[in-house]
């Protein structure tokens, strides 16, 4: 009798809990992203190879009051992938990044609501982790359904907000702002 007792409890327990949903995506190699910038004098363009991106990411999530949440959607950029036209540029990027002791970002995606004026914008929440500092953001992305999800947006965000130091060169001549922008066009792939 106790066993059957504690079976409806459990029974009645789960059926009570919101379903978690679990998924794998890859990132297709029509996808863009890439780091923009400027100095006093120039601007820069850094761009992350996405062929990199060849593993399956886990995405783990569940509808919660009108939000898409999730616990598990981590896309992770090895430093090293990313090209700003030349090597030195190359070389100054990744010291700004602090490769060696940091060689990783981790853009972690927390939740989606849908937009008020588009329904194909949403507020997107993440953490952005450069640098081993982590800053939370709300971005409004576009999203595309067809055979694959296409995701888009910009995140603008300040290289001093994960106590980087802008860097200078040419004896502080020329000096890289600290307002930088993440593109990103993704084209999404449930496998």
């Amino acid at each position: 009798m106790k066993r059957i007792v504690f079976i409806v409890i459990i029974m009645t327990l789960l059926a009570f809990t919101e379903k978690r949903n679990t998924t794998l995506v890859v990132i297709t190699h029509e996808s863009s992203l890439f780091v923009k910038g400027s100095t006093n004098i120039n601007s820069f363009t850094c761009y992350y190879n996405i062929n990199q991106l060849v593993k399956p990411i886990p995405v783990f999530f569940e509808k919660k009051d009108g939000k898409i949440v999730f616990t598990k959607a981590t896309l992770i950029l090895d430093n090293v992938h990313f090209d700003c036209g030349h090597k030195g540029m190359n070389n100054d990027f990744q010291e700004l990044l602090k490769s060696e002791m940091y060689p990783q970002i981790f853009l972690t995606l927390k939740g989606i609501k849908k937009g008020t004026l588009n329904k194909n914008i949403v507020q997107a929440d993440l953490d952005l982790n450069i640098a081993g500092v982590t800053r939370s953001y709300t971005v409004p992305v576009k999203l595309d359904a067809g055979k694959s999800m296409n995701v888009e947006g910009i995140l603008n965000l300040r290289i001093s907000d994960f106590n980087l130091e802008p860097p200078k060169k040419f004896l502080g001549l020329v000096v890289v702002k600290d307002a930088i922008e993440i593109n990103f066009q993704l084209q999404l792939k449930e496998i």
